[in-house]
């Protein structure tokens, strides 16, 4: 079965396994695990931070960062299709008291910083404090260009925001723009990165910032549920995906624009964009449920009009889908 719902969807290689089967592991609650330790160096450095810590999931980095930067009675400003507001069951919100501003993303994934400068609330009594500013890269597939993060983060820095970036793709981006992943992360005070999406971990993300942020985050990890014990075995996984994993996204971009290259010649197909990373966008207006289910008939996965490719989707798989999609037509 193919499966294009997600980059979730993906499994370790064999080679990752052994890594996890040998790694050396101790109590990382107690900061005795050696192996989460390595890992948290190394994403540190590479994103060019001061500390990271390991997180067992997206939802939680993300969580441990507003929590890090606001307080309850505070703001954040988001957008209104982003993770961290729509599809993380509110916890900003329900564990923070943190309430959100959600602002509609712009085509490109971003947020109109005219909007977002209007959305930010003077020192009154009645409002929430606006407190942070969350972007969210990639979004929808789509790459936010540097010159835009340059302009956002003046801004917030000029307004003495904080600044959060959930990057759950951001390798995905780095690797679009042909630059390391550090420029990318130094305008912002943290970035949630996952482990388990493209890079093909079974579980993991990290929190990256400065050393204040990351012991708070460290705190409210634990208040969380998300200290672990011997997580070593899944850091390693981690370590071997970031140090053999990253340039091999440029593949599943590649594949993602096969298939709409080959869909954009077919009468019953409609594409929003040309793909920027590994994210094909039908058209919302596609009736997606008669696809769905041809799809499927043919041993392919589809979660409505986003399909995602991945490491465990081939070439042939690729060969596979487009003359599937041709025989739908």
């Amino acid at each position: 079965m193919i499966d294009l719902r997600s980059d979730t969807v993906t499994k370790p290689t064999a080679e990752m396994l052994q890594v996890m089967h040998t790694a050396d592991t101790g109590d990382d609650v107690y900061g005795e695990d050696p192996t989460v330790n390595e890992l948290e160096r190394f994403a540190a450095k590479l994103t060019g931070k001061e500390a990271a810590v390991f997180a067992p999931t997206g939802t939680q980095s993300n969580l441990i960062g507003l929590l890090t930067h606001c307080q309850r009675g505070h703001e954040y400003i988001v957008g209104h299709g982003a993770h961290t507001y729509m599809y993380e069951g509110g916890g900003a919100a329900v564990l923070g008291g943190i309430q959100p501003c959600p602002l509609p993303f712009c085509e490109d994934g971003s947020l109109a910083l005219d909007e977002v400068e209007r959305a930010i609330k003077p020192d009154d009594a009645h409002f929430a404090i606006t407190r942070l500013l969350c972007l969210e890269n990639t979004q929808g597939g789509k790459v936010l260009p540097m010159e835009y993060l340059e302009r956002y983060s003046e801004l917030a820095q000029r307004k003495g925001l904080r600044r959060h970036l959930d990057g759950a793709r951001v390798f995905n981006a780095a690797v679009a723009l042909s630059l390391p992943v550090e420029r990318i992360c130094a305008h912002f005070d943290t970035v949630s990165i996952c482990l388990s999406k493209g890079l093909a971990c079974p579980a993991g993300s990290l929190l990256v910032g400065d050393e204040e942020s990351i012991r708070s985050a460290r705190r409210w990890r634990k208040m969380l549920g998300g200290g672990m014990r011997q997580s070593g075995i899944l850091a390693a996984a981690g370590l071997f995906a970031l140090k053999n994993n990253v340039s091999r996204l440029q593949e599943d971009h590649n594949k993602a624009g096969r298939v709409a290259e080959a869909l954009s010649a077919l009468p019953a197909f409609k594409l929003q964009e040309d793909p920027q990373t590994n994210m094909v966008m039908l058209s919302p207006d596609m009736a997606i449920e008669p696809l769905t289910e041809h799809l499927y008939g043919d041993d392919i996965k589809i979660s409505g009009t986003r399909w995602v490719f991945h490491q465990d989707v081939s070439d042939a798989h690729v060969d596979h889908l487009i003359a599937s999609c041709r025989r739908f037509t």
